[in-house]
């Protein structure tokens, strides 16, 4: 028996939390340079991998017996039991047969084997798919920084925190910059917690409350810090609550309506086989033989390949999705990704480019300043926050036009973004001493923090007038579609190391910065593709209305419908869910009224899609059916979404969407096929129950009939759905099975009762030499045989190809025909049931020859039920207006 590696815990949270800095370098063995990569190995051997399970992961025996025990198989495992009780246990010695138990045996077999192997196959590309989104961090080894996967880190590592970081293991920090975190996945705390690394903590503190300490499931909201690594994977405080974290995901649309399709058919069988039990014993006298048929008659009633099928759709529809450039991390989540019929998403890098040019760098009277640029520079340069699209662009644009010796500057602080703000500033010191606080920030905000402005190097006060002049060229700038921020500094502000947020006032306005955010090429077209797909897109930004105007105009979006944030915050809950309909555009937002937004439209009945990159956006994400990210995305918007996209560009999106239609076609296309035929062949039971001296099939033929037709079934995954079925969005709906069921069943049992005729009263006679009661016992027999045989190859006749006249609403292989991997498998499965009573193992099924006049009826049956078909598909879709 092999142990279980014990993991070193080096002493509790509450003593690491109060030991001094060098100690726990001790304790660890490492230092603010980091550890070395032996150190790192030798870490990891100590105190445990940086990973850990919500809960246990189900054994592979437990996925067996899933694929094995379902409810469908049940009643296959209880009907072969049956059989060997009474053809092996009860049976004469020399009768004893064991082909009817072998044939239900198989039939579990494949249905469970072809479950187990998708359902594995499944995790795996899971998990595959996975692996193409990594979440890390920065950590310092050996003195050197460098962006490494979190299951990577080990104790006492040293790591580097900014905005937008989820916490990769728990930290104790080392310094902080104004850090405010998100612990609402540990604690339910709504609003962000500070915390600081040179907080006191009291003995009697609970663990969360420990200001210098940083957990694993928490996200870095503003400011930046520094900190070491003291528990890591299952050691962590999130690893230790972590099974009490994996309560059962809230079933999804698509889950809830496999299960309420499994309740229907299992309410027809248990009606249709008591029924047929009872009217086959009274009319037969054999309760015995009644009773089997009954139960096979449930079997024909049961999709055993439903799980098997939903499985393989979900599997190839994600790794397709793949392909073309959408990683799916929740395989559950195709069906609601197919079933948009909004998607929100932010401006900045979807609608436009995923790169920000800054086109001026001016004063306060609009002329080109480089005094401007320079502060913005100094300004971007030295924060230590999260670098976004407009300091990347102030930065190339400095280095190209300025010539500043970043030596002859020291940074002294700052203060971090944040969006409430929505500004942040820098403290430097030049050569001279002189000390400078460096603000930027959106114009309303920076007009805020300023109480005079610089006109041409004079300082004068900031008045009314001077304002609205300000505003006036901003509002030009802006109708423009550029991006306008404003650059303010205080020189000599207050003690260094006392600075904050009161800090920024009384400032100086120098200048503003215009940014040009040009849309994608493809925008338009992809948001016209979208709109003719059935998904209405809503914009959700925080950016001002005049520059997501002009922006909007430009892709085609409708601009006359646009809303601010500030008149979202007055409505009532009702009053927002009717404005979410008449807005497609929606601007100034906070995080939390994207979120508010998201919550109204699915409180609509709406299927929404959020497409987010950044942390404002992780809220609204986990609050939509689908969360949609980018590979480039944060850590925290990464890990909130169900899907990523491994390019920001809604043509991806939309390909994605169409691959998810797909998928759910394809599964509605087998269960409401597979359920009407079955349907019809029953209720052709039920009827020939009453009428014939004899068993219309047996319960083997029954069996062995679902067995080919299972198989043939398999190839539906690789069939394509028709171009306009992927026009609208899907969304399952239990109910229209039922009436599929309804309308389609009856369809095939008028041709099932017309052959029952053709066999009894003309063809079997023929054959034999006589009507079923002018026979002798054993002429009757070889009269069962024929007609057992002419009604399974055309039950498996019509039962396959109706497959390819209900997968589309048009004219079966004239308009629309199947795959060619569908069409082969079907074609197949036909020939070989078709052969069977040629051979042997037909013969011990109870299956005769057929005479040569029997293929010419087949034809005219089999193209007579296809035309009955094709008319009420029609009646269908004006009734109901959509068939699958």
């Amino acid at each position: 028996m092999v142990r279980k590696k014990q993991i070193k815990q080096p002493m509790s949270y509450n003593r690491l939390a109060r030991q001094p800095i060098e100690q726990l370098f001790t304790i660890f063995q490492t230092s603010r340079k980091g550890l070395t990569e032996e150190q790192a190995v030798k870490a990891r051997e100590t105190y445990g991998e940086n990973t850990f399970s919500y809960g246990k992961k189900p054994s592979f025996l437990l996925e067996m017996l899933k694929a094995y025990i379902t409810p469908f198989t049940l009643v296959l495992i209880g009907l072969g039991v049956t059989s060997f009780v009474t053809d092996v246990v009860l049976a004469a010695p020399g009768e004893r047969d064991f082909f009817g138990t072998s044939i239900i045996l198989l039939m579990v077999l494949v249905s469970g084997t072809m479950t187990l192997f998708q359902s594995v196959r499944s995790n795996q590309a899971a998990d595959k798919l996975k692996s193409l989104v990594k979440v890390t961090a920065l950590v310092r080894r050996a003195g050197h920084e460098a962006e490494i996967p979190m299951e990577e880190i080990v104790c006492g590592d040293i790591v580097k925190l900014s905005v937008g970081d989820m916490i990769p293991a728990d930290i104790r920090l080392l310094a902080t910059k104004d850090l405010f975190l998100s612990q609402s996945a540990l604690t339910g705390e709504s609003y962000p917690v500070e915390k600081q690394a040179e907080a006191v903590i009291h003995e009697q503190a609970a663990e969360t409350t420990y200001e210098n300490m940083v957990y694993m499931g928490s996200n870095v909201i503003s400011g930046s810090a520094e900190g070491i690594v003291v528990g890591t994977g299952q050691g962590t405080l999130f690893g230790q609550v972590a099974d009490s974290l994996a309560s059962k995901p809230v079933k999804t649309n698509f889950e809830l309506g496999i299960h309420k399709t499994s309740y229907l058919f299992i309410k027809f069988m248990a009606l249709m086989a008591p029924t047929v039990i009872v009217i086959n014993g009274l009319t037969k006298g054999d309760w015995m033989e009644a009773f089997l048929f009954g139960l096979s008659v449930a079997v024909g009633l049961t999709p055993e390949m439903l799980p098997m099928i939903v499985t393989t759709n979900l599997v190839k529809g994600a790794t397709s999705m793949a392909k073309k450039g959408t990683v799916i991390k929740n395989l559950n989540a195709i069906q609601n990704f197919g079933a948009i019929d909004v998607l929100c998403t932010d401006k900045t890098g979807t609608l436009t480019q995923d790169k920000i040019i800054l086109e001026y760098h001016l004063d306060l009277l609009g002329n080109e300043d480089e005094r401007v640029l320079k502060h913005a520079y100094l300004n971007s340069y030295y924060q230590t926050g999260l670098k976004n699209l407009l300091d990347v662009a102030i930065i190339e644009v400095a280095n190209e036009e300025l010539t500043i010796e970043n030596q002859h500057y020291e940074k002294v602080d700052e203060i971090p973004f944040d969006f409430e703000r929505r500004r942040m500033s820098v403290v430097v010191e030049d050569a001279q001493g002189k000390t400078q606080m460096i603000t930027k920030g959106a114009i309303e905000e920076m007009l805020q923090v300023a109480s005079v402005v610089d006109l041409q190097g004079e300082i004068v006060p900031l008045t009314d007038e001077i304002k609205q002049k300000i505003l006036k060229k901003v509002c030009e700038l802006n109708e423009d579609g550029l991006r306008v921020i404003g650059v303010a500094q205080k020189t000599n502000p207050r003690v260094v190391g006392e600075f904050s947020v009161a800090d920024e006032s009384e400032m100086v306005l120098i200048g503003y910065l215009a940014f040009l955010d040009p849309p994608k090429e493809s925008t338009k077209q992809a948001l016209e593709t979208l709109s003719r797909q059935g998904v209405k897109v809503k914009v959700l930004t925080g950016d001002n209305a005049l520059v997501t105007r002009s922006v909007c105009k430009q892709v085609g979006l409708g601009t006359e419908t646009l809303i601010m944030g500030e008149e979202l915050a007055n409505l009532s809950e009702e009053e927002l869910r009717q404005e979410v309909e008449q807005y497609n555009v929606f601007v100034k937002l906070t995080p939390q009224q994207k979120q508010q937004v998201t919550r109204a439209l699915r409180a609509n009945g709406h299927t929404v899609g959020f497409l987010g990159d950044g942390i404002n956006d992780a809220p609204a994400m986990k609050e939509a059916d689908v969360g949609i990210s980018v590979d480039t995305a944060v850590d925290i918007a990464k890990e909130s979404a169900d899907v990523i996209l491994l390019e920001k560009d809604l043509m991806i999106l939309e390909r994605g969407i169409l691959a998810g239609r797909e998928t759910f076609g394809n599964i509605m296309k087998y269960i409401k096929a597979t359920a009407s035929s079955n349907f019809g062949n029953m209720f052709s039971v039920l009827v020939a129950s009453i009428f014939l001296p004899f068993l219309p099939m047996l319960p083997l033929q029954i069996l062995f009939l679902n067995l080919i037709y299972d198989i043939s079934c398999i190839s539906i995954p690789w069939d394509h759905m028709d171009e306009d079925y992927l026009e609208k969005p899907k969304r399952w709906d239990s109910s229209s099975i039922g009436k599929f069921m309804l309308w389609f069943g009856p369809t095939s049992s008028i041709f099932d009762i017309t052959t029952y005729a053709l066999m009894y009263f003309v063809i079997c006679p023929a054959v034999v030499g006589g009507s079923f009661h002018t026979l002798s016992p054993s002429q009757q027999v070889a009269f069962i045989a024929v007609f057992h045989a002419g009604w399974f190859v055309e039950s498996l006749w019509s039962q396959t190809l109706v497959l390819h006249a209900l997968r589309t609403p048009k004219l079966p292989f004239i308009q629309s025909r199947g795959s060619f991997v569908m069409t082969t498998i079907t074609s197949l499965g036909i020939v070989a049931g078709t052969i069977l009573p040629f051979t042997s193992l037909g013969q011990n099924l109870g299956l005769a020859i057929l005479p040569a006049n029997y293929w010419a009826w087949l034809l005219l049956t089999i193209v007579a039920y296809l035309l009955l078909v094709t008319v009420v598909k029609q009646c269908y879709l004006r009734r109901y207006t959509e068939l699958l």
